[in-house]
């Protein structure tokens, strides 16, 4: 037998009964020092073995265990815990179901593991987190996408008053810069597109199904969107910027510079975009850095920012 096999017969023989080592070194013909580092193997995993010393001791398991054994080693416990601080934080939508798991994780550990689980689990926040009004909406999606199920769907658009229904076919989930979006083939339009949930007015499931696109990104696909004309290279733009490395290394971690990164050394870096983002998008983002970085190229880009700042200037001199 496995070793595996091994700690699944002691666990299951001790959620029989109290046993000794020498028991169930016996009904295992196993050696007792064999039984010893099963055992430890069985603590190391969560399993939360209970060891009576003395004239009537042996091994058991609190009553509650049997109807759950978990093995979980230190590393994943930690990692449960911490994730699911991050899962709160992004609104995911079935928070009471992750409280359960997290609770039953902690119920069937001994006092030293639950004690460092906790300790992990304190040393892990998140501040922001969607509006609860979204959860119920983001769990139907959720439900949708996995059942690929069609959607009716009440939509508005930008920040207008006007709501128009659509028949749609949701892909996937992407969580955004604080934003959930859905991506899904669009039947008004004929195309995919992507939504933002927080203007989801209604949901109705309409009895028809789809077939999702073979390896469908919905973050890929959201991702295209944002970047326009990045396929084209003879409609990109060099930006050149030059600045201390570790502004750069803030600037390159950002959604749209990231991804447009062509050259880069650790105190200038050059950057290819589409005229689009170029004029309507980077100025209002380069501009909070002020004088911490400066635009060599091109120059109808410092010309953008130049003209930004006198006209805030004028608006806050009125």
């Amino acid at each position: 037998m496995s070793k595996a096999d091994h700690m699944l017969s002691i666990l299951w023989m001790l959620q029989q009964r109290r046993r000794t080592a020498a028991e169930l070194a016996e009904e295992l013909e196993l050696s007792i020092r064999s039984v010893y580092r099963y055992i430890d193997a069985l603590c190391a995993s969560g399993v939360p073995v209970i060891a009576d010393a003395g004239p009537g001791g042996g091994y058991s398991l609190p009553e509650h265990f049997s109807a759950a054994p978990l093995f979980f080693d230190t590393g994943e416990q930690r990692a449960l815990v911490q994730a699911s601080a991050f899962a709160r934080g992004s609104g995911y939508p079935y928070v009471a179901a992750l409280d359960g798991a997290i609770a039953k994780l902690k119920r069937y550990s001994n006092a030293a593991q639950l004690s460092q689980m906790e300790r992990h689990e304190a040393g892990m926040e998140m501040l922001h987190a969607p509006g609860a009004a979204l959860q119920p909406l983001l769990e139907e999606l959720e439900a949708c996408i996995a059942g690929s199920l069609t959607l009716q769907m009440d939509y508005r658009k930008g920040n207008g008053a006007d709501i128009s229904a659509r028949s749609i076919d949701p892909y996937g989930l992407v969580l955004w810069k604080g934003q959930w979006y859905m991506a899904g083939y669009c039947h008004h339009r004929q195309e995919i597109r992507s939504f933002r949930v927080d203007r989801i007015g209604g949901l109705q499931r309409t009895g028809e199904g789809f077939v999702r696109p073979a390896g469908f990104s919905a973050r890929e696909f959201l991702l295209r969107g944002l970047l326009p004309g990045q396929d084209k290279d003879s409609a990109l733009v060099a930006v050149i910027i030059q600045s201390a490395e570790a502004v750069l290394n803030d600037l390159c971690s950002h959604w749209l510079f990231g991804h447009t990164l062509a050259e880069r050394t650790p105190e200038q870096a050059r950057f290819l975009l589409d005229e689009a983002s170029l004029y309507s998008y980077a100025p209002y983002f380069l501009l909070p850095y002020g004088k911490a970085l400066k635009i060599l190229e091109p120059a109808a880009l410092r010309q953008k920012l130049a003209a930004i700042t006198a006209d805030l200037a004028d608006y806050y001199k009125e």
